[in-house]
């Protein structure tokens, strides 16, 4: 149970792992104003964040996120600021999901439990969604009578398919880890009791791995999605120049000569 002086969102780095941290478990992590600036915020923070060579995103309690606070959200709508909605989406939810498919180093949602709505969206958005078997995703705007937001409406059609992605967004119900798995919702999802020790162990392999060349990779795909060949290979011959002659790929030639595992340095 969080502190009511708790700050909604936390931020912690230790050993090349930056950790984000929903922190309103009695809620289960859903979004205010307040918690939506602090989350924006820390993921600006670990985007820039030299000690940071790989970015976990998780929840606290029995909840990932579960999206925009109701609570919150209909006083908002009783009140004199009728255009709040729009305003968040793109103050809040926009920056925070861009932060996440667009920093220079992997990041990992560790999903500890339902992921709901807008928290869904930003699983969606991480490189890898990591799920404890208990858990499971819950597109729940349209139960609402709303859109959807935070970038479902592009990531989720390329991890599922457009088909499915159309189905789950018009018809949300809650799907359960080992289902996510099979549509391609989730990358891995382990017993819970092997969780932790489970995105501790990916964390640490990507902390310790080239990071700039894990940034032009995913540069790289970025690109292409939204363009040609051409300009997605004239995109990679870029990323290949720059990581060519970088400290981290200099390193890995000399070991594999040795014979030796390389140690990276993430330049």
């Amino acid at each position: 149970m969080s502190d009511q002086n708790s700050p909604p969102v936390t931020y912690e780095v230790a050993d090349g792992v930056a950790t984000v941290t929903f922190n309103r478990p009695d809620t289960m992590n859903s979004l205010t104003t307040d918690t939506k600036v602090a989350l924006r915020d820390a993921l600006h923070q670990a985007a820039a964040d030299s000690e940071a060579r790989c970015v976990v995103l998780t929840g606290t309690g029995r909840a990932f996120c579960v999206g925009q606070d109701l609570k919150e959200h209909v006083a908002g709508l009783t009140s004199d600021d009728p255009g709040q909605l729009s305003d968040t989406v793109q103050e809040h939810y926009n920056p925070a999901v861009t932060a996440i498919a667009t920093m220079p180093k992997p990041v990992i949602a560790a999903v500890n439990g339902i992921a709901a709505g807008a928290g869904a969206s930003l699983a969606f958005a991480a490189d890898f969604r990591l799920l404890r078997r208990s858990a499971g995703f819950n597109l729940a705007f349209a139960g609402i009578a709303l859109s959807c937001d935070t970038g479902a409406s592009w990531t989720l059609p390329r991890l599922v398919g457009f088909g499915r992605a159309t189905q789950l967004l018009l018809q949300p119900r809650t799907i359960p880890a080992d289902e996510a798995m099979e549509l391609g919702m989730a990358t891995t999802v382990v017993d819970d009791e092997a969780f932790d020790a489970e995105v501790a162990a990916l964390a640490r392999s990507l902390a310790d791995g080239p990071t700039l060349a894990y940034a032009s990779i995913k540069r790289s795909l970025a690109f292409s999605a939204t363009n040609d060949l051409p300009a997605s290979l004239d995109q990679e011959a870029q990323k290949m120049a720059l990581t060519g002659a970088s400290e981290d790929h200099l390193a890995a030639v000399k070991a594999f000569l040795a014979k030796e595992k390389p140690t990276f340095s993430g330049r």
